[in-house]
């Protein structure tokens, strides 16, 4: 809890909204998304009001990429606390998890307030019962950053260009997401291409419990899970065996 509590004040301390970017960041992406992929690219969105739709998509990806981002380098950004106390290593990329989920609470308080107002001006969005599965979809996206961050976390202690490019590939993997688009204006030969990325089916999961829109099926679901689970299981082996000797290389 010291972690997380570092992690949520340390971001903050000397800006001067402070926690308000948890705010601010989300709808500025928002408004820029509106503007670009649904007014000038006239992207589709499944028929819902735009604004609901993109920041739907975002608050469930930021979480996923922050927090991949940040488990990544949880080596070389801590080297100085490692090589002088020893703790249980796996506190630390948990810690991240856990103070991103609380950056994701305030953001997901954002969306929903402008989904009341919507479900109440605007018939076309129709939450469903699957509105109960958000504990699942935030459990799935915590574990697979972990498991993909802790992976990252280990190469990087000894090629540090892997940081670099993980940067750069969360930016392009999002766009092998539906985050800016559904997975139903995608052509049928490349559906299956962006179901066996394991958020696809989160995101679209999320907006079909919030909207009513998008794409759910059980199966796709279930190979998340499976995906997920077999990801998180490799980062713990080999975070666990880096560890041990990471202090020679950073």
């Amino acid at each position: 809890m010291l972690f997380v509590r570092r992690d949520f004040v340390s971001t903050y301390k000397q800006t001067v909204l402070g926690p308000i970017w948890f705010f601010i960041q989300p709808l500025l992406t928002t408004l820029t998304y509106v503007i670009i992929f649904g007014n000038v690219a006239k992207l589709s969105t499944d028929g819902m009001p735009q604004l609901l739709f993109y920041m739907a998509g975002i608050t469930v990806w930021n979480y996923f990429a922050i927090t991949l981002t940040n488990v990544s380098t949880v080596f070389t950004a801590n080297a100085g606390i490692f090589g002088k106390v020893y703790f249980p290593r796996l506190t630390m990329p948990l810690s991240i998890v856990l103070s991103n989920l609380v950056r994701f609470g305030i953001q997901l308080a954002l969306f929903v307030a402008l989904w009341v107002y919507y479900l109440l001006a605007d018939s076309r969005v129709q939450p469903t019962w699957l509105l109960i599965l958000l504990p699942l979809l935030v459990v799935l996206m915590g574990l697979l950053s972990l498991g993909l961050g802790m992976i990252f976390s280990a190469l990087t202690t000894k090629y540090r260009d892997l940081a670099m490019l993980l940067i750069f590939g969360v930016q392009l993997f999002m766009y092998a997401t539906p985050v800016i688009y559904p997975l139903s204006s995608v052509p049928a030969k490349f559906q299956l291409l962006l179901l066996a990325n394991p958020m696809t089916s989160i995101v679209e999961t999320f907006r079909y419990g919030f909207l009513g829109s998008g794409t759910f099926n059980w199966l796709h679901l279930a190979y998340t899970t499976v995906v997920t689970l077999l990801i998180l299981g490799v980062g713990i082996v080999i975070f666990n065996k880096v560890q041990k000797s990471f202090t020679d290389t950073v």
